[in-house]
């Protein structure tokens, strides 16, 4: 019976090979309302002065408040098995586009 209903709770995902390929991207803009939280995710490349959003996620807050605490619990398991990752000071980015918003 238990097993039936772990059956039942689980969630068949696929994914197609483009999608797997993944996008690059070195910079997130956040912006939010009361009902969504947007990220844009870019990639910004040295000496060109202009760069496009690769790719926008829209959430729920609370799937943007599981989206954190998801990705925490794994910067901690990956310091703990490759050491502390170093945060370097990035010069501040003018962003020319849209409402502000926060990286």
């Amino acid at each position: 019976m238990a097993e039936e209903q772990n059956k039942s709770k689980s969630i068949n995902i696929e994914i197609d090979e483009k999608t797997a390929e993944g996008t690059y991207s070195n910079l997130a803009i956040i912006n939010h309302s009361v009902s969504e939280f947007v990220v844009d995710f870019v990639n910004i490349m040295p000496g060109n002065p202009k760069s496009k959003v690769k790719s926008r996620i829209i959430l729920t807050p609370q799937h943007a408040k599981r989206l954190v605490n998801a990705l925490s619990e794994n910067v901690s398991k990956f310091e703990k098995e490759h050491g502390k990752i170093k945060d370097y000071d990035n010069p501040a980015i003018p962003l020319n586009f849209g409402p502000t918003g926060q990286a």
